[in-house]
């Protein structure tokens, strides 16, 4: 797979960046309980234990950077967002949170033992770069493990919330185009950016997740307000669209209602590898 650069990752990077200073609190509220499902598996594939140097690259709230200085790990975790870093300490105090961006990290050569990214890749103009920036500060032999969403047609939410804009909306809408969303989620891609940075025994597997929401509506609400990427897509819709696309939606979760909940399965993608 050839992938080619956006015309102005700037403008993307400035996008993503303003909306994350806006969101750490809903982002919070509706997110963390599902993304914190793969923490466990994301640290084990750095072997984070007692002593490791670890850096949680594009930390949000915190959460990879809590879970692994409680198995001891010597933790470092940077966002560029000063609303989520502000967001993570009022968390878990006592962690060494920086401000920092993933293409471009503050540390010199060979800084660290494990470099973990919990779904921040979605999120940055130029993914390769913050791939090669995590080689650099990794010692040789350290490790890297990032985790993404898997395609649309397994994390069901967003298959949901796609599919709806698709038949009421527009896809093309005037927002600053990023790097293909789902490209991390084919394995084969992953693979190939790790070798081709030097990264060996690339490794990716899929890690079960559930998304548990309280009402038929919740999915997109939390969507509209608790992104970035997708909620400008939604908010870029006319107001018909929107109650058009809600309502789609409303429905389409209907089927994983489980009592009073709903119930999504929102896999992840886990892929990791050692620098030579």
């Amino acid at each position: 797979m050839t992938i080619s650069p956006i015309a102005d990752p700037a403008a993307f990077h400035a996008f993503e960046r303003a909306g994350w200073e806006s969101v750490p609190g809903p982002y919070h509220d509706a997110w963390g309980s599902l993304t914190t499902q793969a923490v466990p598996s994301l640290l084990d594939a750095v072997r984070a234990e007692s002593g490791t140097r670890l850096l949680d690259v594009a930390t949000g709230p915190g959460y990879v950077a809590a879970a692994a200085a409680g198995r001891g790990a010597s933790v470092v975790a940077v966002d560029f967002s000063e609303a989520m870093l502000a967001e993570a300490r009022r968390h878990h105090p006592g962690i060494d949170f920086r401000s920092g961006d993933a293409e471009a990290l503050p540390f010199p050569e060979a800084s660290f033992d494990a470099v973990v990214m919990s779904f921040g890749l979605l999120h940055l103009a130029r993914p390769d770069q913050a791939l090669a920036e995590a080689y650099r500060v990794l010692r040789p032999g350290g490790r890297l493990a990032f985790t993404v969403w898997d395609r649309p047609e397994q994390a069901v939410a967003f298959g949901i919330v796609l599919g709806a804009v698709q038949r009421h909306g527009r896809m093309d809408v005037p927002l600053p185009p990023g790097p293909p969303f789902f490209r991390f989620s084919d394995p084969a891609e992953s693979r190939r950016a790790l070798l081709g940075l030097g990264f060996r025994s690339p490794e990716v597997v899929v890690v079960p997740q559930v998304w548990r929401l309280g009402s038929l509506d919740a999915l997109f609400e939390v969507m509209r307000g608790g992104t970035v990427r997708t909620a400008g897509l939604l908010r870029a819709q006319t107001p018909a669209a929107q109650e058009a696309i809600r309502a789609d939606i409303r429905e389409a979760v209907r089927r994983y209602r489980r009592g009073d909940r709903v119930e999504l399965p929102m896999p992840a993608v886990l892929s990791s590898g050692v620098k030579a």
